[in-house]
């Protein structure tokens, strides 16, 4: 009997314990900290130069100078201050953000596609195929979901070669965030391929929209 109940009580304090991990993994996620980059970066500058705490650049990059920012900014507001956009200073920026987390088998499939398709590419790179999946989704020629997207027959070669089942980079996880936070690098692309390996004449007929790393986005 009192082996039953120690076996019922470690079960539930690791039940609890995985539940604590996740929690803090969820907030983590959600703070933003020299380093990190994208569209949310990009808001948070933004509101700090309303608020004449921030008189640079508006470029999404988590910098020195965005962090002095957020120091200065939490300081008036008698937050934390290190340099951190946690929720606590997200909220008082007027900024909401959902949590990457809240969907993860569409970000894990988000961050697996971006894996086999932009793996050594530059960060800014493995966003972009983010986007372009995200892209499609909202265009009427291609399958309204990502799982549609990305299954969809013919897409990507990374299906048919087994690049997919590759194991995902960390930084694929980011990328996917990203994206799915609304950073587009391709300026709305719907198409992407490597000129040093295409040899398709329909695919150098999109119009060109940028080149990042090795790969032209194209409308």
């Amino acid at each position: 009997m009192k082996k039953a109940r120690l076996s019922a009580a470690l079960a539930v304090l690791f039940a609890v314990n995985i539940l604590l991990i996740q929690l803090s993994q969820n907030a983590e996620a959600l703070s933003y900290r020299q380093g990190s980059s994208g569209s949310v970066v990009s808001k948070i500058q933004q509101r700090l130069r309303e608020g004449g705490y921030y008189t640079y650049t508006i470029d999404g990059i988590y910098g020195s100078r965005t962090t002095a920012a957020v120091k200065k900014f939490q300081k008036a507001r008698g937050l934390t201050v290190d340099g951190i956009c946690g929720p606590n200073t997200l909220s008082a920026l007027g900024i909401s953000v959902s949590s990457p987390t809240a969907d993860s088998n569409t970000r894990a499939l988000l961050a697996r596609l971006i894996t086999a398709e932009a793996r050594g590419e530059p960060y800014v790179g493995q966003v972009a195929v983010g986007a372009v999946v995200l892209n499609r989704v909202e265009h009427p020629s291609f399958p309204n979901s990502i799982a549609g997207v990305i299954y969809q027959s013919g897409a990507f070669s990374c299906i048919a070669d087994g690049q997919f089942n590759q194991p995902v980079a960390e930084s694929a996880y980011r990328a996917a965030d990203d994206a799915l936070n609304g950073w587009d690098p391709t300026g709305g692309a719907i198409y992407y391929f490597n000129p040093s390996t295409a040899t398709s004449a329909w695919i150098w007929s999109r119009p060109l929209i940028v080149n990042i790393g090795k790969h032209r986005f194209c409308a």
